[in-house]
């Protein structure tokens, strides 16, 4: 959630650490803080955006070429300058940064304070660099022992890095189901939550794996020991993204950029993979696993947030196309509530970042248990992909924008090549029908361009709508987690209060809402279910509900029922989502530029959701 950055090196720290913490601040934004060494350890954070930081800091000395940096989502303690990363240990020799959750946190605490230590914040971390600073005074030990020593007694979630006064060429770093990554420049070293802050500086990085201790150091290299004080050699691998597609584009947000960026991310997502002209699925990443996917008797999806509104759009694929049962979990209840699990089931996690922290532990649940795990991320080498047992990743490119949009339609595009290609093997899909769906798929990034020269109209429907306290999305089939992931954008970046339903539900309940004020958005594009949409158009119609509609362009009838008519290209219906909800992105993105909220960085969410 946090986002961390570190450099230790030739240049002057201070810059790398403000560059890297614009790029992390998708992370996390409530507060951000440097320390920085140069014979003093000076410390400057504050409440607010890394811009308020750049405001602090302003006359200040911020020399020195070695720092982190640290930009929060709170977890322990409200966000103030107090409770702003980094923090000292009780001596002030010692500052650290950190991402996740110390559970025990309480525990220790007591116990220093009876040790006489006191502390200025309310957070689990500066009970952690206390800590450290007690081991290794008490010990008698170099930092990177303090360090491993602390950790073994340490339980719940981490990404550190800590600085010593004492140590002015070296940063030591750790992590624990939260992910740090290293970069390898010529003579420096960068650490940081991810590879953003890195990339423009070198393309070399080193992903630390759980339980894992690494020290930069200028005179030494990069080092790695577990915490079980067993040596690791460092793996160097090459960063795939680029400078050019972390910036904005002259695309005024990321959500924006992102969301026009859906028809290529789609073409790279099946790049390779799709060969409609031979009829043919390559999913290298798991073609050794396929006979097991052909022969499950069950396929469980676990995700959170918009993932599962993947997954759920997964479950009508597989169950439609393949005819294999599929049940779809949210990964924060799958881990808690027991559940059966037998080897012969398929696991498929799916998520952004990879490094989501309660899908990872359904992860390693189901692994205990012996079911087969395959993955669908969007980050080479995140902790998802290395947990797995196989999987695809989604090569959306980086989505900086927190409300994920174009993550969501990688991810569907892989659900749906997956879902034919098990199909195919199966014999459950005739192959002329497969032949269509597969020029069909082809077909989807441009008719997502079509969706999204409809931008003017939604931006008009956006300014009517921008003072609404309460929005309703209906749909049915393919188009109900539509539905649900349209709600969730408009929830996520412009605060209005939204719900997803199935269309046919509503009379159980929902309809008691619905009166002259209440939009209510209905996604009338399958086929299927035609008669029955218009009936629930016909429904909310003779409430004064105002209907915004989503059908498509060869639609006639709804056109008289609708306030408001969004029409968009035909599509097969198992990929209609991926048309579908390019409208609602919109919606949603409209409104909240119109309402004045921040569409990047919407209040109290983090991008990358590595606590539980």
């Amino acid at each position: 959630m946090c986002g961390i950055v570190g450099y230790v090196g030739k240049k002057e720290a201070f810059p790398i650490l403000i560059n890297g913490l614009q790029r992390l601040e998708y992370r996390g934004y409530d507060s951000a803080g440097v320390a920085l060494l140069n014979s003093h350890l000076r410390i400057y954070k504050c409440k607010g955006k890394v811009s308020d930081l750049i405001e602090h800091v302003k006359g200040k000395n911020t020399e020195g070429n070695i720092g982190i940096g640290h930009t929060r989502w709170a977890t322990h303690g409200e966000p103030n300058d107090v409770n702003a990363h980094p923090h000292l240990s009780g001596n002030g020799k010692l500052a650290i940064i950190h991402n996740g959750i110390i559970e025990n946190y309480a525990t220790l605490k007591e116990m220093l304070l009876k040790r006489g230590h006191s502390f200025l914040s309310e957070t689990d971390t500066e009970v952690l660099v206390h800590f450290i600073e007690e081991i290794q005074e008490s010990e008698r030990v170099p930092l990177e022992e303090a360090v491993r020593i602390a950790l073994e007694h340490v339980v719940g979630a981490y990404a550190i890095v800590v600085i010593s006064k004492a140590d002015p060429h070296r940063l030591v770093a750790a992590r624990k189901s939260s992910p740090l990554v290293i970069g390898v420049g010529e003579g420096e070293y960068f650490i940081a939550s991810d590879a953003t802050p890195i990339i423009e500086h070198t393309r070399n990085v080193v992903y630390l794996n759980d339980e894992e201790i690494a020290v930069v150091d200028l005179e030494n290299g990069l080092t790695i020991r577990t915490i079980e004080n067993q040596p690791k050699t460092p793996f160097i691998e090459e960063l795939e993204w680029s400078l050019e597609m972390l910036e904005k584009g002259g695309y005024d947000h990321f959500m924006l950029k992102e969301i026009h960026e859906q028809p290529n991310s789609i073409t790279d997502s099946m790049r390779g993979r799709l060969h409609a002209d031979l009829g043919v699925i390559l999913l290298g990443g798991i073609k050794d696993y396929e006979q097991k996917l052909c022969n499950a008797r069950r396929i469980i999806i676990v995700a959170c947030g918009t993932s599962w509104h993947a997954g759920l759009v997964g479950e009508y694929l597989i169950e439609d196309l393949a005819r294999i049962p599929v049940e779809v979990e949210y990964a924060s209840e799958f881990r808690y509530r027991n559940p059966v699990i037998y080897e012969s089931d398929i696991v498929i996690a799916i998520s952004q970042s990879g490094e989501t922290a309660d899908t990872l532990a359904a992860i390693e649940l189901a692994k205990s248990k012996g079911a087969t795990i395959l993955g669908i991320c969007n980050v080479v080498g995140s902790s998802i992909s290395r947990t797995t047992h196989a999987g695809a990743y989604t090569h959306a490119g980086p989505e900086i924008g927190v409300a994920s949009t174009k993550a969501f339609t990688a991810q569907l595009t892989i659900l749906s090549l997956m879902a034919l290609r098990i199909a195919h093997l199966r014999g459950t899909i005739a192959e002329a029908r497969y032949r269509q769906l597969l020029n069909e798929l082809e077909q989807i990034p441009q008719k997502i361009e079509k969706a999204l020269e409809l931008e003017d109209q939604i931006k008009y429907i956006s300014n009517v709508f921008q003072d609404t306290a309460h929005f309703l999305y209906l749909g049915r089939g393919y188009n109900f987690p539509v539905a649900l992931e349209g709600a969730l954008k408009l929830k996520e970046i412009s605060y209005i209060h939204a719900e997803g339903y199935p269309a046919a539900e509503m009379k159980h309940g929902p309809i008691a809402l619905i009166d002259e004020e209440m939009p209510v958005v209905v996604l009338a594009t399958n086929e299927s279910a035609y008669e029955k949409i218009i009936s629930n158009i016909q429904e909310v119609k003779a409430r004064r509900g105002r209907i915004i509609a989503i059908t498509t362009e060869d639609d006639e009838r709804i056109h008289s029922l609708a306030e408001f008519v969004i029409q968009i290209p035909r599509t097969e219906e198992p990929f209609s989502p991926m048309v579908s909800v390019v409208p609602l992105q919109l919606l949603a993105y409209h409104i909240a530029l119109l309402r004045g909220c921040n569409v990047d960085q919407p209040r109290n969410l983090a991008k990358s959701v590595t606590v539980e």
